[in-house]
This record gives structure tokens, C-alpha cells and sequence, in this order.
């Protein structure tokens, strides 16, 4: 069964590499790890081998210029577009332990153990530092995983304050959760997170351990993947243990919107969280995998009203049964339903609203915090074009981000809110990049 339609390989090489356990584990095209379902791991992989002696496809004078830029570049900090909205914006990780299940990738884990990023609009940022894109031991892991030598780039710094009090609403805000791609972090879909909080939405990023690239734990370890060589079945499985994730998340903000503290550690929280949640006005949407998640967490769970998927091949119940409530395909160019087979049958199975979307020149990577962020590393690193083209596409980066948020917030203001600014009905000369697939 071939997943997805793109090259697994950045490079067009006959394997794909993916981190797992501080190495590279090989893998065949024909598994699951491809542009749609694990492409997080295969672009890292690919700038790896690009810095890596010895695994360089690129030409060796790339090599030269890289490593000769990162000696130049240990102070570079790459920086995320900033968020348009009027609301400031505050983040507070936190430890959930699912006391009822084992960790079904790790069988010696007697608990499941999440971290979730709870990002909301915040009364006053004053004091309060902004929030890394990740932290400390995972950035160390992420830097190691890319290839580049350790200080050679800073770790983002996102808009979130963290630990700030919370911004009281005369009513409870609605809530969006994000579940990134395969070997992706929470973090990695921080450009559109960000965006929705400005908003007014309370979004919460969650960690899907042992398939995660770098989960860091507040005892300062830090997980890494972990699942068997994958196949389809391995990932009909992950998003199977997604879904499960997010169901628990689901009741740990039921228990934090009471006045309860989920948290394992008990950690301080911000003032003001209790009630400032509607879990009445629940949205999901997830890039990759993460759209796979939240297209068949919407079966398993009423909860979520309405979803979207970023560029990801579906796995799971959902394909057939389809969904009653709104649901969104997002794709890059030239993913579409004429080459994946699970977006034709999901789409004839929608029975609610729904719209399918391609966004122009872009590529699968474009749905994450790359979009942004690897330009900036390829100029300081002197990457060759094509890992950055292959990664991210043609499109303009900051245009990208600019439909992504703009048609994003369009569809949970429209299903969460129930205020339609028209943007989802017809194509707009304002955004001629995002075509409406038929």
C-alpha cells in the first residue's frame, strides 16, 4: 500500500530516514513513512544528511558552504511571523498522566504520560518571559537530530508569555486542539496556534509520546520515538493511540475548567483559568498524521464540533463512515483527491459541511512551522535549493502563512462562533493561492 502520493526522500533517494532513538532508522518507501504521513521526520532527516560527513547526497561544495555557515552562525535565531490578532497571548505546559491505560508503545510504562501546551489570551504579559518553541533538552535533541553542529541556532522564542494570567471573556472562549504530524512536536504548528489565540481561542497542543520527535518531561528527561517499523497497520494503530490521547485531554481541561489542577505535578497555574473554557464549542485540526487524528477523533468523540485536516492520507473508520459535522481538507498542490484514494472516499462520505482546499506551490512542509522557519536556516546554513523547494515549496513563505491562518480562523469562526465573513464560500482575488477543489 503506497501512503501518499510524494517522494518519501527529499533527496529522491530509494530509502527514507527517520530519527528514532537518537539514530536513523531506515525505511522502505512503501511503508508509511512518506510526504503525508511522517514528512516532519523526513525533512530533518534530509537536512541531516545533507550536514552529515560521509551522507551527503547534495554536491560536496554544499557541504563546504554549510559547514564553513555554521561556524559563522552560532548566534542565529530564527524568529516566528508574529500573530495579528488584538489579544496577548500566554502558554503553561502541562504533565497529564493517564492513570488508566499502559503505554501502548512502550508496555513497561505502567501509565500514558502527555504533555500539552494550554494556550490562551492573557490578561497581562508584564513579567512574564515568552515561551521557547521548545524546551531546552528538546531543542538539544532537535538540533542533534538536524545535524548541525550544538549552538549553531538558538531556539525560537514563540509570542506565548508564559505562565500569564488569564484574560477573562464574558463568556467561556471556544477551545481548538492541534496534534502535529508524525515525529513532530506540539510546538510545530505554533505559526497557526498563535494566530487563533490573537483571536480569541484557547488551543491546546498536544504531545503524542513515543511517535513525537522530542517530548520533554518536567523530571528533564526527554522521550523519543518509539514505535515499530511502520506500515500501514502501525499507523492506523498511532492514530488509533492519538485519538485516545486526545479523548483523555478532552476530560483533563473538563477537570481544569472546574477549578481542578491536572496537572501531575501540581504546578502553579494561571490565575483565572477556571470556567474561561467552553467545552461546548470544541474544533480540532492537526497537520499530517494530526489531520488524520482529527478526522477520526471525530467519530470517537462528540465533543469535537468541527475539523480540519492539513495535508494528511486518513487511516482509520472515518474513510468509511464518514462524518455528520464540518470538516475541512486542506492539501498542498498536488495533493488532491484524484491521487489519495482516502480523501475521494472521506469526501463522498462527508454528509455535513465541508470544503476541500489546495493552497498553490506549496508543499507538505509548508503546514508547519517550517514554512517559516527553514528558510531562515537554509540562508544561514547554505542548503541547497532544492531541500528547501522540496520541503516547502515555491510559494512565497509569508503568503503561506497569510491563507493558512486567514481560511483557518474563517472555518472555527464560522462552526465554533457561528460568524461567517463569506471567505469560505467562493474563491477571493485576496488569496488568489487558495483554490477550491470541486
Amino acid at each position: 500500500m503506497e501512503i501518499g502520493s510524494g517522494s518519501p526522500n527529499l533527496f529522491g533517494s530509494k530509502e527514507a530516514s527517520m530519527p528514532q532513538e537518537g539514530r536513523f532508522m531506515r525505511l522502505r518507501p512503501a511503508a508509511a513513512m512518506s510526504a503525508r504521513s511522517g514528512a516532519w521526520h523526513v525533512l530533518v532527516a534530509a537536512v541531516a544528511l545533507f550536514m552529515s560527513a560521509g551522507l551527503v547526497v547534495a554536491p560536496p561544495a554544499y557541504a563546504e558552504r554549510a559547514a564553513a555557515s555554521a561556524t559563522a552562525a552560532q548566534a542565529v535565531r530564527p524568529t516566528l511571523p508574529p500573530p495579528t490578532g488584538h489579544d496577548r497571548l500566554g502558554v503553561v505546559p502541562l504533565h497529564l498522566v493517564d492513570r488508566s491505560r499502559p503505554d501502548p508503545w512502550v508496555p513497561s510504562q505502567p501509565v500514558r504520560e502527555l504533555m500539552v501546551s494550554l494556550w490562551y489570551p492573557a490578561e497581562r504579559v508584564h513579567g512574564h518571559p515568552r515561551a521557547p518553541w521548545l524546551p531546552p533538552a528538546a531543542w538539544a535533541g532537535f538540533q542533534q537530530d538536524l545535524g548541525v553542529p550544538p549552538g549553531t541556532i538558538r531556539v525560537p522564542l514563540t509570542h506565548g508569555r508564559s505562565g500569564a494570567p488569564v484574560e477573562r471573556a464574558r463568556r467561556g472562549r471556544p477551545v481548538v486542539l492541534y496534534s502535529p504530524g508524525l515525529g513532530g512536536n506540539r510546538d510545530s504548528g505554533t505559526v497557526l496556534v498563535e494566530e487563533l489565540v490573537s483571536r480569541g481561542y484557547v488551543v491546546v497542543t498536544i504531545d503524542h509520546t513515543y511517535d513525537a520527535g522530542q517530548v520533554q518531561f518536567p523530571d528533564g528527561r526527554v522521550e523519543v520515538p518509539a514505535l515499530p517499523p511502520l506500515t500501514p497497520e502501525v499507523l492506523t494503530r498511532a492514530v488509533l493511540v492519538r485519538v485516545a490521547d486526545v479523548r483523555f485531554v478532552l476530560d483533563q481541561l473538563t477537570a481544569l475548567n472546574a477549578g481542578r489542577n491536572p496537572d501531575a505535578e501540581h504546578q502553579r497555574l494561571p490565575r483565572g483559568l477556571r470556567g474561561a473554557l467552553d467545552l461546548s464549542r470544541v474544533g480540532m485540526f492537526g497537520f499530517s498524521l494530526g489531520g488524520a487524528t482529527a478526522a477520526e477523533a471525530m467519530v470517537e468523540e462528540r465533543r469535537i464540533k468541527a475539523g480540519v485536516n492539513l495535508d494528511g492520507t486518513l487511516f482509520g473508520r472515518v474513510i468509511s463512515t464518514g462524518l455528520h459535522r464540518p470538516f475541512m481538507l486542506v492539501g498542498a498542490h498536488n495533493h488532491t483527491r484524484d491521487n489519495d484514494p482516502t480523501w475521494a472516499q472521506l469526501w463522498a462520505n462527508l454528509r455535513g459541511w465541508r470544503l476541500n482546499l489546495r493552497l498553490a506551490h506549496s508543499e507538505h512542509n509548508s503546514f508547519n512551522d517550517f514554512q517559516a522557519l527553514l528558510p531562515q536556516i537554509a540562508d544561514q546554513l547554505n542548503l541547497p535549493p532544492e531541500v528547501v523547494l522540496g520541503a516547502i515549496g515555491t510559494i512565497d513563505p509569508r503568503r503561506s502563512v497569510i491563507n493558512q491562518r486567514v481560511y483557518l480562523r474563517a472555518f472555527f469562526d464560522l462552526h465554533l462562533r457561528h460568524r461567517d465573513n463569506g471567505l469560505l464560500a467562493h474563491p477571493s482575488a485576496r488569496f488568489p493561492e487558495m483554490h477550491f477543489m470541486p
